[in-house]
């Protein structure tokens, strides 16, 4: 029986006739000899490299990849907050400074807070990051909560355009609409 003897070396490969190896097994080498494999006496074929089409390199970027974030609020990292909150805006007249007042009245935080964990500030989230406040308070009626009060403060134009992405992202998800008054 004839057995193939492989040598990944571009300049030689051997065939040869065998009695040590069963037949039909190939023997792979991956050493780079200069001639054929010394324990064979054999034919020996030389062939031409194998030529490959040259890769594009991964190194470039193809495309901006851009990943998409539910926008969300939440009071406990990583719980939303399903309750859709009354937003009031003030902003200075030399546009410096703003204050954003979030009111939610009956939040599902309240129901699930004694579960997961304490209200530890207000968090909104979307594809550029997370805005967050540690300004939040509880409102209480009859020893019961009834709703939560926070307010997120923007001490300059840029941190006002970037809460105002975030709001348009949060409105556009969730149904809302900015009304001047």
């Amino acid at each position: 029986m004839a057995s193939l003897i492989l040598h990944p070396s571009p300049l030689s490969y051997s065939f040869s006739p065998s009695s040590s190896l069963k037949p039909g097994i190939c023997v792979f080498s991956w050493a780079t000899p200069t001639r054929a494999h010394p324990s064979v006496s054999g034919l020996q074929i030389s062939t031409r490299p194998l030529r490959l089409p040259a890769q594009r390199s991964s190194s470039r970027p193809v495309g901006t990849v851009v990943m998409m974030v539910k926008p969300a609020i939440q009071f406990i990292q990583g719980v939303d907050e399903l309750t859709i909150p009354d937003v009031k805006l003030t902003k200075s007249r030399d546009g410096s400074n703003g204050t954003a007042t979030f009111r939610f009245d009956q939040p599902s935080v309240f129901d699930s807070s004694s579960v997961v964990g304490d209200i530890t500030g207000l968090y909104m989230i979307d594809e550029e990051g997370v805005l967050q406040s540690t300004n939040v308070n509880a409102r209480f009626v009859n020893g019961k909560p009834a709703g939560v009060e926070a307010k997120y403060i923007m001490r300059s134009p840029r941190e006002w355009d970037r809460f105002m992405r975030f709001m348009e992202r949060y409105s556009n998800a969730n149904g809302l609409q900015f009304i001047k008054s």
